[in-house]
Formats: structure tokens, sequence, C-alpha cells
């Protein structure tokens, strides 16, 4: 047998059609009202019979693709591989949102190497939209050349945010956000990450920042802000991390860094 191409370009042609695939599928089950649900870290942390229909779709798309890759997935998919590319999959990004029908979630797929994320792709199903971004090549929004706002000042951004499931970091976040909000033009609350970073990407947002995330919510659309011409990092400026990551228009980099410290970041 040939061994699979770890070229950027065939990665990424693969992540998008499993993405899509996976997404049709979740948005076909929610118009029909198919969703049973469930909880698992936390009785606000939510999980439906989509994600995992989702997840074991991207999962078998990449094992009869790329058998000797390693895939690690929101909902438990955890396959070893020997050919040095591992592959991060939120099948469904913004469970809560996909369960009351509301249109922010999407699903994300992102492979890496031991050099960090190659491809990232979150594909918004109801927004009829999927960003794009091979490393060191820039990021898409389907077919156009995307890139960040040019706000210069903080006090004039719009900065995204989102909470953790449990209570007790929720409260710190609250206090957070509390903090900031006075210093900003305003903040929203969307409800993916995903879908946050790939906002602050295209201009829709100036900045966004989160703690508590895992490598699966993040890495894809990290990338692809980065690829736009975000600064991407964590909360004391260095290499973003998943539970700690800014995403921002460069110019505002040091003083939302600086607010953030002074309203009490890092939380977690």
């Amino acid at each position: 047998m040939t061994a699979a191409s770890n070229e950027p370009a065939a990665l990424l042609a693969l992540a998008i059609d499993l993405a899509r695939r996976a997404g049709d599928i979740a948005a076909e089950g929610r118009r029909r009202g198919l969703v049973e649900s469930g909880t698992k870290s936390s009785p606000t942390d939510m999980v439906t019979e989509f994600d995992r229909a989702s997840e074991s779709l991207i999962v078998a798309g990449l094992r009869a693709a790329r058998p000797d890759d390693a895939i690690v997935g929101e909902e438990g998919a955890d396959v070893a591989g020997t050919s040095g590319i591992e592959w991060l999959i939120d099948p469904i990004d913004g469970t809560t949102n996909y369960l009351y029908g509301q249109p922010a979630w999407a699903v994300s797929i992102a492979a890496a190497d031991s050099a960090g994320t190659i491809i990232g792709v979150v594909h918004a199903p109801v927004l009829a939209e999927t960003f794009t971004a091979m490393r060191g090549a820039g990021a898409r929004l389907d077919d156009a050349v995307i890139a960040v706002s040019a706000t210069t000042d903080l006090a004039s951004a719009l900065v995204a945010t989102g909470f953790s499931y449990r209570a007790s970091m929720r409260s710190a976040q609250g206090a957070l956000a509390h903090h900031l909000l006075p210093r900003v033009r305003d903040i929203r609350r969307l409800g993916s990450a995903a879908l946050d970073l790939c906002f602050v990407a295209c201009g829709r947002s100036d900045a966004y920042y989160e703690e508590g995330l895992n490598a699966w919510d993040s890495a894809a659309g990290a990338l692809i802000a980065a690829e736009a011409g975000a600064t991407v990092v964590d909360f004391d400026g260095g290499p973003s991390r998943p539970d700690r990551v800014v995403a921002c228009t460069p110019a505002i980099a040091a003083a939302l860094l600086a607010t953030l410290r002074d309203g009490g970041a890092p939380i977690g």
C-alpha cells in the first residue's frame, strides 16, 4: 500500500470533505429533531447523538484514508499512530447551541505534526461557511482570503470570550469579563471557541480570549486566526496553549493582555 501523502494540501482537502459530510449529518439530524442528549463533565456540558455520529464519520474517514495517523476526538476517539501526523477533532463545537437550534456551531478538524498545527478546518453548516488554513499559507473563508481587522485601540475593540462548564471557574471568568467590559467596545459570548477564533480571523471580532479549552476546541481555529494575521498567545504573551488562548488583531495585543492580567487572568 502506498503511504498517504503528508502534503498540507492533501490533508486539508481530506479535512474539508470530512467536515462538510459530518456537518451535513448533524444539520439534517437537527432539522428532523432527532437529538438525544446527555451530559459529560457537568450538568451543563452537553453531548448529543450527533456529536458521536459526526465523530464516528470523521474517524472512519481518516482511518480509511490514513490508517497510520493518530486521532484524538472530543467524544472519545483515541487512536495511536506511526506517521507523525495527529488529528484533533471536535465533531460539534458549540453543542449547546446545536441542541437549542442556534446557528453558532461547527465541525472542527486539525492535523498537527511535531512542529505544531499543519492545517485547520472549521465548517459551520447553518452559516454555510467553511474556514480553512494551511501553516504558512494564509487563511480563507470559502474561496476568499481573510485577514484580521485593522482596529488599533482596545477601547474600540469588540471582544469575544467563553466560559467554563465548572461553576466555580465561571464565577471567576464573570468577574474578569466585568473588569474588561468598560474598557472595550463590547463583549460577545458566541458559544463556540472554534467560531470565535475564526471570527477574529475574518474581522467579525477584534479579539477573543478563553481559559479551560481542550486541544480539539482550539487547534483548527487558532491556526486559522494566526494565518489571518492575528496575534495568538497565552495570557502571558507566550505561545498559546489550549487551556489559555488569546487571539487578537496585533495592534491591541499588549493592551488587551495587560487588561486581562489586571483583571485577574489567568484564572484556571
